[in-house]
């Protein structure tokens, strides 16, 4: 009987192994010279002819079989047939979801088809491949988990630039070694992310196509976040491979640091995002349209079609994308079929779902028309133009076409009110990708008209997406429609909603309505309902029984819960217990607690221990400390320490408190304090601030100067100047001036700053709840 070590040696490793050391003997190379000539390290020559070395690389084998003249493609089959044998050596879970690279088809994984009307035929076909430099990037990736090591890489770029095609070269070389791909995907993106994560096995490529349906769900986001990070740290569940893409709005979004006293909903997208992203260029570089030039000599019909259009400005993707022909159907569109449209955009980007009812759309078309569009009407416009707008682009893609929504599978992940409403039943649609980021950018500081708001209100049944056009229509001025809406959100479910409500009505003097509202919010899952029970009993007095609520809450994860069990603690005398507290709360992320502890060692005549806080705080960021700080002091008549503590913020970067006391001091008729502290905020600044000009140009008589000077100044965050503006106007009895800025104002998405909605100076949280009475005083 044969021995098995001779089948060991016919087996396919053994005999690549005998082929390079047959063409090394005959080059007559040592292998300190096979490395040399061949630009691999000596380690990865020595393993390539070890006995009972691993599988070399593909790049491995090529690279010496073109030094020892030997055939590439013999030596990569030998190779292919010997890591196939090797699979095995990886554990695999026989349940991991997923299935074989090479049994998908691109198009199924949303891999755009190619081509022009002039190229299209019956078969979605793909245009030859140009690599970029992004292309790079993913290949040292795909080497990295061949070599045992999980990775992940988000492509950062606009719509149709290309990003889902690369993802799927990237990951070719992977289906030669045996790898599965998963694309969670049914009954709903996140859902299934985060039911089969755990079940990932070694050897999968896990495809987040557009991952902002996974990170920036509003309810899982944050916990699918966690499981990509714990199946990429976790040794004993790889190698695997995490290839997703993003539009820049979404990972500025998901990277982008909270504002002092904001929440900060993403921060484990943030931390998963972090060294992970790659950008994707809109255009091909000059290096790119000479390759993509070659390939459409050399046949690529597809490619040729694109470069005629696109070889100027670059745009070679999207035009195989269809882009270009989306654009010419919204823009030469029949005003019916432009009304639709537009209302689309304006709700996707007002934060819509991706599914948008028929009968919304209908409805909320009419005012975009006008009226002479309208009389011409006949009485089956709608469906002439949906047909019109369901005809192809280019064989691929369709404006504005119908969708089917997947049912829901599996039981809900939240609680779902009782009160939650039916989704719709009729027709859905969804808006190509193009028109979609084409409208976030060209009708950004639009506002729908009255149509779109009712067509909301009667139509949308979605929490989220009524939440969402409630915050719209109120950044946008429109009050009533933001409170109907809201009431609508409430009622479906919204648990966010309901807390606004809630302080609607504890205002308009309904405790009992607020009180009840702030109950269905717990019951509903939000800790904030309990804490602004518990918020609503201290404000009343009543501290003991305001302490087991904040304490329920604080244990559920809200972080400003744990700053009311310190104010109890504080108003008891127990500072010792309030600072534990209030320190525990800081480094659960509640932005405010530092500043109750600055206050409180200030009012306890610490000023020392009050300055080192805020210097703490500047340190993670948050400047806001030395703003309060230095009021208190003038408003102590520690004007020099005041102004100490202004420049040393503006020291850390941070010139608002200069100003909150240029201000201040002018609002007191105090111009010689004011110019003082004005001219110490410009040197910091290097000069004159846009909010300093803004009001030089409205004392000159230029409103419009001044508007489009505040307005920019408010864009970068420093919303004073709109305020500035308002008085000034108020004082001068201008009402048709305050009429232009509030207008102005409310199309650029700042009403809400105009309105005096800050979050201390003014009193009332985002939320609409009363911010913290031991922070304003």
């Amino acid at each position: 009987m044969p021995s098995a070590e001779p089948d060991r040696e016919e087996g396919p490793l053994a005999k690549l192994r005998d082929k390079l050391s047959d063409g090394l003997a005959r080059k007559r190379l040592t292998k300190t010279q096979l490395a040399t000539q061949s630009g691999l390290g000596r380690t990865t020559i020595q393993e390539a002819f070890r006995v009972d070395g691993a599988v070399p690389s593909a790049e491995t084998v090529v690279a010496l079989a073109r030094v020892l003249a030997l055939s590439e493609a013999e030596l990569l089959d030998l190779r292919r047939r010997a890591a196939d044998r090797s699979i095995g050596s990886v554990p695999r879970s026989a349940e991991g979801p997923g299935r074989p690279i090479g049994q998908w088809d691109p198009h199924d994984l949303e891999v755009h088809p190619s081509g022009s009307a002039a190229a299209a035929s019956s078969v979605r076909a793909l245009s030859g491949y140009v690599r970029r430099a992004h292309d790079q990037v993913l290949a040292e990736a795909v080497s990295e988990v061949m070599e045992g090591r999980s990775r992940m890489l988000v492509l950062v770029g606009s719509s149709s630039t290309g990003k889902t095609r690369a993802c799927w070269e990237a990951a070719q070389p992977l289906a030669e070694e045996g790898w599965q791909l998963w694309h969670p995907y049914d009954p709903t993106r996140a859902e299934a992310a985060l039911a089969d994560l755990e079940r990932v096995a070694p050897l999968t490529v896990v495809w987040l196509n557009e991952a902002q349906h996974y990170l920036g769900h509003p309810q899982v986001g944050e916990r699918i976040a966690a499981a990509l990070h714990t199946l990429l740290t976790d040794s004993s569940r790889g190698p695997v491979l995490i290839l997703g893409t993003l539009w820049p709005e979404y990972e500025g979004q998901y990277s982008a640091m909270p504002r002092p006293g904001s929440p900060d909903p993403h921060s484990r997208a943030r931390e998963l995002l972090a060294g992970r992203t790659v950008a994707v260029p809109d255009t091909f570089n000059q290096d790119a349209l000479r390759t993509a030039t070659i390939l459409a000599q050399d046949g690529d019909r597809l490619l040729a079609d694109a470069l005629s259009r696109a070889g100027i400005h670059g745009r070679v993707a999207q035009d195989l994308a269809g882009a270009p022909e989306l654009l010419r159907r919204y823009e030469h569109g029949a005003p019916a079929v432009r009304a639709l449209l537009e209302t689309a955009m304006d709700a996707r980007r007002l934060g819509v779902g991706l599914h948008l009812p028929q009968a919304f759309v209908t409805d909320a078309a009419a005012d975009y028309l006008t009226d002479d569009d309208w009389d011409r009407l006949t009485n089956d416009w709608a469906e002439a133009a949906y047909a019109d707008l369901a005809r192809p682009v280019h064989g691929k893609q369709v404006p504005l076409g119908r969708t089917n929504p997947r049912p829901s599978r599996r039981p809900p992940i939240d609680p779902t009110p009782a009160s939650a409403a039916t989704p719709p039943t009729g027709p859905m649609l969804r808006l190509a990708d193009y028109l979609e980021q084409h409208g976030r950018t060209a009708r950004r500081l639009l506002c729908p008209p009255a149509s779109f708001w009712h067509a909301a209100h009667a139509h949308l049944t979605h929490p989220d997406d009524l939440n969402n056009l409630a915050e719209a229509s109120e950044d946008m001025g429109r009050a009533q429609w933001a409170h109907y809406l809201r009431l609508r959100a409430a009622e479906a479910g919204h648990s966010g909603a309901m807390i606004k409500v809630a302080w609607a009505r504890e205002r308009a003097g309904d405790p009992e309505g607020a009180e009840s509202l702030f109950w269905r919010a717990a019951d509903a899952g939000n800790p904030r309902g309990l804490k602004f029970l518990g918020q609503r009993l201290e404000m009343a007095g009543d501290r003991e029984g305001a302490e087991p609520f904040y304490r329920q809450a604080a244990d559920a994860g809200d972080p400003d819960a744990i700053r009311g069990l310190a104010r109890l603690r504080e108003w008891v005398g127990d500072l010792d217990g309030a600072e534990v507290l209030y320190r525990q709360a800081a480094d659960a992320g509640d932005p405010n607690s530092l500043s109750n502890l600055m206050i409180m060692r200030e009012e306890a005549g610490d000023r020392e221990g009050a300055e080192a806080i805020a210097r703490e705080a500047t340190d993670t960021g948050d400047t806001l400390c030395f703003t309060i700080l230095a009021q208190m002091r003038e408003e102590s008549g520690d004007r020099k320490s005041a102004e100490a503590l202004a420049r040393e913020a503006a020291d850390s970067g941070d010139i608002s408190p200069l100003l909150d006391l240029w201000r201040e001091r002018l609002d007191a008729g105090d111009l010689e304090g004011a110019e003082s502290v004005f001219r110490q905020a410009a040197e910091a600044n290097g000069g004159p601030t846009q909010a300093h000009l803004a009001r030089m140009l409205e004392q000159a008589g230029d409103q419009e100067g001044a508007e489009a000077l505040a307005l920019r100044a408010a864009d970068a965050g420093d919303f004073y100047i709109l305020r500035d503006l308002d008085r000034m106007r108020n004082e001068a009895g201008d009402e048709k001036g305050l009429d232009a800025l509030y207008r102005h104002a409310a199309d650029a998405g700042h009403i809400r700053s105009l309105l005096g909605h800050g979050r201390w100076q003014y009193g009332l949280d985002p939320d609409g709840s009363p911010s913290s009475p031991w922070i304003s005083e």
